[in-house]
């Protein structure tokens, strides 16, 4: 397919404001580390909000939702529909202990709520580990993304996509820092929204599909409809739904999704100007991000299974696509060929925003980890500010660099999404009971996040799970090798906590003066430390937990209603619509009422 000069406008208009955004914040980004990687603590909830939904607005992101839904059906979202319980968490649990906390990265808690060597450790080797190595991989993720749209969109090997693509987004990035991140993010976002949501309705409309109506009728499309698994199918029912909602969400580490919040969220909510602007930008980023956001792509993956039916139907379209980059998740790319000149434009400069503004935070945040967390605490702790901005934009080129190399090895987003969800299996209790349970140690997290890898690499490479569960004879199916992860995690992390000393009474007594956490889990620090004549607790503090979880089960309830709501006004199903839309009100009523009260603890 060709490009037309108008396209070509849309694109370089797009890259000249991007660039210039860059640029234009780069003197003061490079004024201070905290500048660079917090953009000095002042940015309102909005702009939060809206760069979270950006950043999560990768390239891979429509290709893993096509390959979900061409696969397991519009239901087979709920692998990742789950996690909206841990943002709930996070928005109305965790969000205001973070900005409490006033921490360079969300690592450098580790040594304000564990002490001596482990912490050290700890906090050192996860700024590698997930900085670098996780962040390497979800980064491949995306790129890999890249790599298939410029291919198949454009004709570019893999090579020409990922020195494009990637030159200049680490340009901006290593420049802007921060601010530029977010600043750009904002352009990116309405660019990214209004590329999915035209060609959605663009495609669906194509004479091939022949209009909403006839694609919900197709034979090909009709039993990938249900947003609920089919409850008959016992094995799709556990895999789909059951593990995602009952285990999934609290036990696993997956970037933007951390229970406890975390990574680049936990980077946002750091640098809002307080409490109140940190719980508003995570609410509306997982409002955006679950019940608005996936219906242009679904649509999309849809309206593919009648074009292109099977991987062999893509291949026979596309010949020129190499045999290890051919899968499901290659339908949205076939797609969007089909989009006119000056949509097909602006759908690419979309595509391009959602690619930028995933790497360019990613960059950032796995950036901050290796300054502040790594070179500062292990290399250099005379470090200068400017030092440690140069050692920023530095590694920021170099992770550029290692994902674009490990993306041009990569098959398809589904298997990325795979490996890490299960790499983090069974850690993400950790995550959530640390501030609530004063017991946990620096040694709980790290035989969690040693015995969750081993696990799942000997699971992966060996016949370890055949052999212990005689998995030829349905003792132990495919589908149980999520929750023994988890299960082993977990009893291995609990193990190691009461084998192990707890924290020394001076590293808890200052952890709970800072942050006030509160609750049963803390009763046994602040009944000693009043017994030793120390008072840790503040006289207007209250614990605002279970006024929390109250708020982040009404927010579930709306933020899945307006979800189905939505889905169902575009099937046509209106009784159903107006049914959810009707519970979905009640439910926004009755959160503003609980968001109201939990203020009061908050000002």
């Amino acid at each position: 397919m060709e490009l037309s000069t108008l396209d070509y406008s849309f694109i370089i208009v797009f890259f000249s404001i991007v660039l210039g955004i860059g640029f234009y914040v780069s003197k003061k980004s490079g004024k201070n580390s905290s500048e660079f990687f917090l953009s000095g603590r002042t940015m309102p909830w909005w702009l939060l909000g809206l760069s979270m939904v950006a950043t999560t607005f990768s390239t891979d992101t429509p290709n893993l939702v096509t390959d979900i839904v061409r696969t397991n059906g519009v239901s087979g979202n709920w692998v990742w529909w789950a996690f909206l319980i841990t943002g709930l968490l996070t928005v109305f649990v965790y969000a205001k202990l973070w900005r409490k906390s006033n921490v360079n990265t969300d690592l450098e808690f580790y040594e304000m709520r564990y002490g001596g060597a482990p912490a050290s450790f700890l906090r050192k080797f996860r700024a590698i580990y997930l900085g670098a190595l996780f962040n390497i991989i979800t980064m491949a993720s995306v790129t890999l993304a890249a790599i298939k749209i410029g291919g198949i969109m454009l004709g570019l090997e893999p090579w020409e996509t990922v020195v494009g693509a990637g030159l200049i987004t680490v340009t901006f990035s290593a420049l802007g820092g921060f601010k530029g991140v977010v600043y750009t993010d904002f352009v990116l976002f309405f660019v990214a929204m209004a590329g999915a949501i035209g060609a959605a309705y663009y495609l669906v409309n194509i004479p091939e599909v022949g209009g909403i109506e006839a694609l919900m009728a197709n034979e090909n499309v009709t039993d990938k409809l249900n947003i609920l698994p089919d409850f008959s199918n016992k094995k799709a029912l556990i895999t789909l739904f059951i593990i995602p909602l009952a285990v999934q969400w609290w036990s696993s580490w997956y970037p933007g999704a951390e229970p406890g919040g975390g990574g680049y969220i936990a980077q946002r909510m750091l640098a809002a100007k307080d409490e109140n602007h940190a719980i508003g930008a995570t609410f509306f980023f997982n409002i955006m991000h679950y019940a608005l956001r996936p219906w242009p792509w679904i649509l999309v993956a849809l309206a593919s299974l009648v074009v292109y039916p099977d991987v062999a139907s893509i291949h026979e379209a596309f010949p020129h696509i190499a045999e290890d980059k051919l899968g499901h998740d290659l339908a949205y790319s076939a797609m969007l060929t089909k989009l006119p000149s000056g949509l097909l434009g602006v759908v690419l400069a979309s595509l391009i925003a959602a690619y930028m503004s995933t790497i360019s935070t990613q960059l950032n945040w796995g950036s901050s980890y290796i300054v502040f967390d790594f070179y500062k605490q292990q290399v250099n702790p005379n470090a200068t500010e400017k030092q440690m901005v140069a050692v920023g934009r530095i590694s920021t080129v170099v992770l550029m660099i290692l994902s674009a190399g490990l993306a041009l090895a990569l098959e398809n987003a589904l298997q990325i999404f795979d490996i890490l969800l299960t790499f983090g299996a069974g850690t993400g209790l950790i995550f959530i009971l640390r501030w609530f349970w004063w017991r946990i140690n620096a040694w709980s997290e790290i035989t969690a996040m040693f015995a969750s890898g081993i696990i799942s690499i000997l699971l992966k490479t060996t016949s370890l799970g055949a052999f212990l569960f005689a998995e030829t004879t349905g003792v132990f199916p495919d589908w149980m090798e999520y929750p023994f992860v988890v299960l082993v995690t977990t009893a291995i992390w609990l193990s190691a906590t009461f084998m192990t000393q707890p924290e020394s009474k001076e590293t808890l007594r200052s952890f709970y003066t800072r942050i006030q956490p509160g609750g049963p889990g803390w009763a046994k620090v602040v009944m000693d430390a009043n017994a030793d004549g120390q008072k840790i607790t503040k006289d207007n503090e209250k614990w605002s937990v279970p006024q929390g979880i109250t708020a982040m089960l009404l927010g579930c309830i709306l933020i899945y209603t307006i979800m189905f709501a939505t889905g169902y006004w575009i099937y046509g199903r209106t009784e159903a619509a107006l049914l959810l839309t009707g519970i979905a009100v009640i439910a926004a009523f009755l959160l503003i009422r609980a968001w109201n009260k939990m203020k009061e603890n908050i000002l």
